[in-house]
């Protein structure tokens, strides 16, 4: 096996997925966080796009989430996509269709009104609708077995935790098939692992030190 050294960022929630896939393997690999608002010199020569996570392996880089996943479940047991062609192609899709709310979570945590928050609120709502349809018996996103879009929505479930600390935001609130997938992710080491103790305290004074509506209802 070459040597795996995971360059991430305590809140990102594209490196979680990484160090999700790498957990679900049982993969040995080093793991360093870095400030992105003062990147080391080292990660500007090998990260093109200046942005976590990365991933080296031995002394090449590789980089964006989904070629690391793809990569890391191409090379090392347990496979955690599909053997059907395109049931794999499926998968992809709604990888990308979790990267799509992550866009909008972005948009949900840093809304400077009420109003804006209420519009990026009812977007997840409709987004977390759609997937209810293309949910299994579960407990995972296909059934019984933990696959890459597993990993993928893991930290998308995880803002929600501080969320609800928050507020009810009633994102869920039609979805219950979302709602045991979301319980059932939760409880999974690898997603518990994939992040620090400490990560929801760090996660809530982001928000907080945001000018947003968010930060606003926190502080309240």
């Amino acid at each position: 096996m070459p040597k795996l050294h995971l360059i991430s960022h305590e809140l990102c929630p594209y490196a979680q997925r990484a160090a999700i896939v790498l957990l679900e393997k049982n993969a040995s690999f080093e793991r360093t966080n870095i400030d992105l608002s003062q990147p080391p010199a080292w990660f500007r020569a090998i990260s093109p796009l200046g942005k976590v996570p990365l991933l080296k392996v031995d002394d090449e880089a590789i980089f964006e989430s989904s070629v690391i996943c793809e990569y890391l479940d191409e090379t090392i047991a347990p496979r955690l996509h599909p053997d059907d062609p395109l049931q794999r192609a499926q998968h992809r899709a709604w990888m990308e269709f979790g990267s799509s709310i992550l866009a909008t979570l972005w948009d949900f945590n840093t809304a400077g009104d009420a109003e804006t928050l209420e519009a990026k609120r009812k977007e997840l709502q409709a987004r977390f609708e759609f997937i209810e349809n293309a949910l299994s018996t579960g407990p995972y996103f296909a059934g019984e077995k933990f696959s890459l879009v597993d990993a993928v929505f893991g930290p998308i479930f995880r803002y929600f935790e501080v969320y609800d600390q928050i507020a009810d935001f009633g994102v869920f609130a039609a979805t219950p098939k979302v709602r045991a997938w979301r319980q059932a992710l939760m409880q999974r080491p690898s997603v518990k692992g994939a992040v620090a103790g400490d990560y929801p305290e760090k996660l809530r004074r982001f928000l907080k030190g945001r000018d947003s509506e968010m930060s606003r209802r926190i502080a309240a």
